[in-house]
């Protein structure tokens, strides 16, 4: 009895040990400034976003946050609906997304453009504790996820703003979703205003992608 409950416990032991290794594993390589985007949803909010923003079959995100390594430490810069503009330790960001189901996918910015990474991050903390933007109509007291990564960047022009859609490509009509989000705000659906989109940051041809992390 006691050789099996020793053997059950060195097993038990080993795979908690091989279970860190792999978490390890995955978020090791990653550097200051990398852009964490968080694969979109098939319904709701998130199935929305990115049923009128998708770009590529490779790139299906409804969410993005900028990584920040300090003192040993790993933090996301991000506005999320829960919280709005935050600095979040890695681990809880990457355990958030866990548990909606959804994953993690590491870009980079190409080399010549590291330069743009420092004051980035600085402006980045500079706009943290303001609310998130619900309307996704650009406003300069609020944020939204890629609004706050662009407006990070904007000083060195990485990412720009786009002309705004709502139409879904199937139907070539405004999704029925954005029709019914805007109605009950007594808003205009902003067809064709100026904003940004994970899925159009992803696009970016001064990023790279480098892995996915959960």
């Amino acid at each position: 009895m006691k050789q099996i409950l020793k053997s059950n416990f060195l097993f038990a032991f080993f795979a908690f040990v091989l279970i860190l290794s792999c978490r390890s594993h995955k978020i090791s390589g990653l550097q200051n400034g990398d852009l964490l985007f968080v694969t979109a949803k098939n319904s709701g909010l998130s199935g929305a976003i990115n049923n009128v923003t998708q770009k590529e079959k490779n790139a299906s995100f409804d969410h993005i946050g900028i990584l920040e390594k300090t003192d040993g430490n790993l933090y996301v810069l991000h506005a999320a609906p829960k919280g709005g503009s935050q600095k979040q330790p890695l681990k809880d960001f990457l355990k958030d997304q866990g548990e909606d189901g959804q994953k993690v996918v590491v870009y980079r910015l190409k080399p010549q453009y590291h330069d743009a990474i420092p004051p980035a991050i600085e402006k980045a903390n500079a706009m943290l504790g303001k609310p998130y933007n619900f309307n996704y109509i650009l406003d300069d007291g609020s944020y939204y996820c890629s609004d706050y990564i662009e407006r990070a960047f904007r000083g060195n022009h990485i990412f720009k703003l786009e002309p705004m859609t709502f139409v879904d490509p199937a139907t070539g009509k405004t999704n029925a979703f954005w029709e019914s989000f805007y109605a009950k705000r007594n808003l205009k659906v902003p067809e064709g205003e100026p904003g940004c989109n994970p899925n159009g940051l992803a696009a970016s041809e001064k990023l790279e992608r480098i892995k996915e992390v959960k």
